[in-house]
């Protein structure tokens, strides 16, 4: 933020206030530490600062629609009812009224957003200039596709029918199958992620991905997935199970209408139900569609990455994830203040 060309220190002038609060780290105590009982109580200190304490004249001058801020975990952690006794898993941040106007980018959003905007999960990849991104982008543009799909994940390790466990087990049963004269060297590669074991080792997925064609993005604990950006920012077509999985959560960086050009919808209850094979469907796709959605992958692939804090002004003439974020946030706090003003006007 504090790159941004636009600021100004006078909020009077500004068209949106930015809180620098880290509610991830402050919610932690709330969902695993001692005040786990009083989950209720996220974001009330903040709301007394910004309501009495720092400039009350600022928040209420749009009680709140004119403010946003960054919450670095799924919204649902920070949805627990109020009225839950005793308290389930989260806290209710997003259920206080006090912030029911303050615009929230998160990496995942409800189904039925009113507060918050899911924004692209931050990958391992964060170029400094533009002549490094460029390298990448030559790089994952070249890389030749072995593999006709990938799963990189945990989970499915159930006896209960899932989407993963389908994957797994549809993965398992395609090993052995011969890809003569297909055009791959094999039809599934699985690396398994459990226990967050990939977590700070990106080549573990990177390669395998580099190498694939498309990647698989089941739902897991929740819909969406950071591998669906890793995923992007190597090449590999996204192969989506659910749409809250990412049509409905990222509007702003991958717009709806372009999602059967760079990606492929297999309903989940297909492959778990109904018998529906992903091999069947993947094969099935003409080699031309599948050189136009991966060359859709390549362009989006600049929309979901952040680049490196202070990188060359060559990149930063290119909008990042950051940038989109930021122009989507101003968009829509300008259509909430001028309806502010437009209902104020009719009184």
């Amino acid at each position: 933020m504090l790159e941004y060309p636009c600021l100004t220190p006078d909020p009077n002038l500004a068209a949106a206030i930015y809180l620098p609060y880290y509610a991830g780290i402050d919610g932690l105590k709330y969902l695993f530490g001692p005040e786990v009982n009083s989950s209720f109580r996220h974001g009330l200190d903040l709301f007394h600062y910004l309501a009495h304490v720092d400039s009350p004249s600022i928040w209420g001058k749009n009680l709140g629609h004119d403010h946003f801020l960054v919450m670095a975990r799924p919204a649902w952690d920070f949805s627990q009812p109020l009225s839950n006794d005793p308290p389930i898993f989260g806290t209710s941040f997003l259920e206080l009224p006090e912030f029911y106007n303050v615009t929230a980018l998160t990496f995942e959003a409800r189904a039925y957003p009113w507060q918050e905007q899911g924004i692209p999960y931050p990958t391992s990849f964060h170029p400094p200039n533009l002549g490094f991104f460029e390298s990448w982008l030559n790089r994952v543009r070249k890389s030749r596709r072995s593999t006709l799909m990938l799963f990189a994940g945990g989970g499915g390790i159930s006896a209960n029918p899932n989407v993963r466990r389908s994957i797994r087990l549809e993965c398992e049963n395609v090993t052995g199958m011969n890809p003569n004269g297909t055009g791959y060297s094999k039809f599934c590669d699985f690396v398994d992620c459990s226990n967050g074991i990939c977590e700070h080792d990106p080549i573990k997925f990177m390669k395998p991905m580099l190498q694939s064609t498309f990647c698989l993005q089941p739902p897991g604990d929740t819909p969406t997935r950071r591998s669906t950006f890793d995923g992007i920012l190597a090449g590999c077509i996204p192969v989506f199970f659910e749409e809250i999985s990412a049509k409905k959560q990222y509007g702003w960086h991958l717009p709806e209408e372009e999602y059967e050009d760079f990606s492929v919808f297999i309903p989940k209850e297909d492959v778990v139900f109904k018998g529906v094979r992903i091999l069947d469907v993947l094969m099935n796709i003409p080699r031309g569609e599948i050189r136009r959605k991966r060359e859709k992958v390549l362009e989006m692939m600049g929309r979901v990455m952040y680049r490196k804090h202070g990188s060359s002004l060559g990149l930063r003439s290119k909008k990042d994830a950051f940038d989109i974020a930021i122009e989507g946030t101003l968009q829509r706090i300008k259509s909430r203040t001028q309806e502010i003003i437009a209902s104020h006007r009719l009184e």
